[in-house]
């Protein structure tokens, strides 16, 4: 094991590493919510709201975190969520996550607003998963959907949750835009952290050349540096349910849709053709004060049995897994903390991180006294107050 990651214990070690690890505006890209916070903060505070009921001596000598998705057998009921521009916290970040969840055997969502090929990424890990946020008009959606199936992917997950641009204030602040604007600041920011100048930014440049936003449409994007590159990123308000069923009528894989809070979505999504949703707030980076996945995951449950429930946004330790899992999500995905174990350690930090979360929950499903993550269910939980 690589030196550094020896004093790496659990998810948010990797938090406290890439803070000093990264310039402060990537690492506020990457860990910052909305204008207050208000959601970024609610989602981890939704956790402290139920409390388990442990059952003894019951043999769980047998226990395993395996869990079927979509007909696939993974290690863990988890995978690795969508994120954005992973390239520039981390060298070649969308590959290292692909291979580390391939070797690892969990599911990894590829981004959309990515710096890597998507085809790149299929090639490195046939099982990744893309997402796709829906360019402007029906005639370039269309052909960006042929090329992610010419790639290969057999899952496509479209974010909805994004009709208008977020105001994340926190951004602005610490000096991340985009496009990225060459400064002082930003330069200082460089070469005040050597590691990530050398080992991510000037190595991808001396590489591959300057990033672009390569799969948001059929066609390479802007570079990260262009003015043109926040036209990638404009307003999706047009956006409807025709567009769901347009991609259903072409997607011979299943589709997912993420960004579901309300339980009428996600029977419209189903109506639609979807064949899972991902209960999400988007991490808490699009509208603050939008309510926490995990206080509606019930009722959407509830209202979708036909279907995978999955869930993100905010997940950080094994007990937040089972949380989910035990009030009747099927998978649940994680984003920030691996970017930072791809920021510090590469496809090792990754996979470091991933072997800690399935073990945290391997030791939890024991202590409740069940062999299976299948076994979890509401009743093993108090609800507070």
């Amino acid at each position: 094991m690589t030196r550094g990651l020896q004093h790496v214990l659990n998810l948010d070690d990797f938090e406290a590493a890439a803070r000093h690890h990264l310039p402060a505006p990537i690492f506020a890209y990457v860990s910052g919510g909305v204008e207050r916070n208000h959601s970024l903060r609610a989602n981890s505070v939704a956790f402290e709201d139920y409390e388990f009921i442990t059952r003894v001596l019951i043999n769980t000598t047998r226990r395993s975190t395996e869990t079927e998705l979509f007909g696939t057998r993974w290690s863990a009921p988890f995978g690795i969520a969508p994120m954005g521009v992973s390239a520039l916290s981390a060298y070649r970040g969308d590959l290292v996550l692909a291979q580390a969840a391939k070797r690892e055997n969990i599911p990894m969502v590829m981004s959309g607003s990515s710096l890597i090929r998507l085809e790149e990424v299929a090639q490195a890990n046939p099982a990744a998963w893309f997402q796709a946020y829906l360019p402007g008009t029906d005639a370039q959606i269309s052909p960006l959907i042929e090329r992610v199936k010419s790639a290969g992917f057999g899952v496509l997950v479209v974010t909805v949750d994004v009709a208008v641009t977020a105001n994340r204030e926190n951004n602005v602040r610490a000096g991340f835009s985009t496009p990225l604007r060459p400064s002082v600041a930003l330069a200082w920011q460089g070469i005040t952290h050597p590691r990530w100048l050398f080992g991510t930014f000037l190595k991808t440049l001396m590489r591959h050349g300057m990033p672009h936003f390569e799969n948001n449409f059929a066609q390479r994007g802007a570079p990260v540096l262009s003015a043109t590159a926040k036209r990638l990123h404009s307003d999706r308000a047009h956006l409807s349910w025709h567009h769901i069923r347009m991609i259903r009528a072409m997607w011979p894989g299943k589709l997912v849709i993420k960004g579901i809070l309300d339980v009428q979505d996600a029977r419209t999504a189903i109506d639609n053709g979807a064949d899972g949703i991902i209960v999400s707030n988007h991490g808490g980076r699009q509208l603050d004060s939008t309510v926490a996945p995990l206080r509606v995951l019930p009722a959407i449950v509830q209202a979708c049995p036909e279907i995978p429930v999955m869930i993100d946004s905010g997940f950080r330790r094994g007990t937040d897994v089972v949380k989910a899992l035990a009030l009747g999500a099927k998978f649940v995905f994680i984003g920030r903390p691996f970017n930072y174990a791809a920021s510090i350690g590469g496809e090792e930090g990754v996979s470091r991180g991933i072997a800690l979360l399935r073990e945290e929950i391997r030791r939890n499903i024991g202590m409740l006294g069940v062999n299976w993550p299948q076994e979890l269910h509401a009743g093993m939980m108090l609800k507070r107050n």
